[in-house]
């Protein structure tokens, strides 16, 4: 059953982040481990997968729910029902979002896929949890599984095989720092809470090289996965205008906005430009706020 769900079609241009449909098959999930019945209204799927694009997925100009909800019935995991008379768009064949609500257009998985799930719960997790690993950083998993309504839907599962070097050194790179507030807390020899970040995410096909990766602390390595913060060309640090808050923004964020982070020991471990133009592109929730020099 995993190979099925592995065999998802998801749509690519070069680096480009699509997970409409991985997103789409979370949320059905998490209607079923809630007792959905297995075909599910797409007027109740629109507002909620919009809302998991607009979370998780890259920053774009609008997010289209109906793309995904129509696209995935060519994967052989999908079944649509009441489409006879839905009008598909000029450009493609794609159906219009106000034709999939005005016939009351309804989807969910196969009747197998279905039963099989009623009869092995565990598949939920199994299939939740494989789908998180390939498509999205770990920072994202447990947040995306409260989302949908699986907040106890983790388990190990076979991961891709990474560099298990690749920690050691980008922390020794940066001496064991964090590259924007410089923690460097240590336990009994061992350091806390600083993780080695992937700059373009392992899920995009980013290497396991220093030069694409970042020493940061726990939290700024999940506001950089978020989009909350990103890099110029310079390797300057950007907060976004999307980010707002009262406690621990100043602190956190807007103090280390339009500075360069902590360079690495040796100029030949210094993020590479491409990598970061893909993170600014493809994760980084822009516009960036203006500097105070420029106000």
């Amino acid at each position: 059953m995993l190979d099925q769900f592995r065999a998802l079609k998801v749509w690519q241009r070069g680096d480009e982040r699509a997970p409409h449909k991985p997103l789409l098959v979370l949320l059905v999930l998490g209607k079923y481990a809630l007792g959905a019945e297995r075909l599910i209204p797409y007027s109740e799927i629109d507002r909620p997968l919009r809302e998991l694009l607009e979370a998780f997925g890259p920053p774009r100009k609008s997010y289209h729910s109906e793309y995904p909800f129509w696209r995935l019935q060519n994967d052989g995991i999908w079944e649509l029902v009441n489409t006879e008379n839905v009008e598909s768009r000029k450009s493609n064949r794609d159906a219009k979002k106000s034709e999939l609500l005005k016939h009351d257009v309804t989807g969910g998985l196969t009747a197998d896929l279905y039963d099989a799930i009623q009869l092995d719960r565990s598949l939920i997790k199994r299939v939740s949890s494989d789908l998180l690993d390939r498509c999205f950083p770990e920072s994202f998993h447990q947040e995306i599984l409260n989302s949908v309504g699986l907040e106890d839907a983790v388990e190990l599962i076979q991961r891709r095989k990474r560099d298990p070097k690749f920690r050691d050194q980008v922390l020794t790179a940066y001496e064991y720092r964090c590259a924007i507030c410089g923690l460097n807390l240590r336990m009994g020899g061992r350091a806390l809470g600083l993780e080695a970040a992937h700059i373009k995410w392992y899920q995009a096909r980013g290497p396991d090289t220093v030069q694409n990766g970042l020493a940061l602390c726990s939290l700024h390595h999940k506001l950089f996965d978020r989009g909350a913060i990103g890099l110029s060309d310079d390797r300057t640090l950007l907060v976004s205008e999307w980010v707002h808050g009262t406690q621990g923004l100043t602190n956190w964020l807007l103090n280390h906005h339009g500075i360069e982070i902590r360079p690495p020991q040796s100029k030949i471990h210094s993020p590479s430009p491409d990598f970061i133009g893909w993170h600014r592109k493809e994760v980084f929730r822009s516009p960036a706020r203006r500097l105070s020099i420029f106000l």
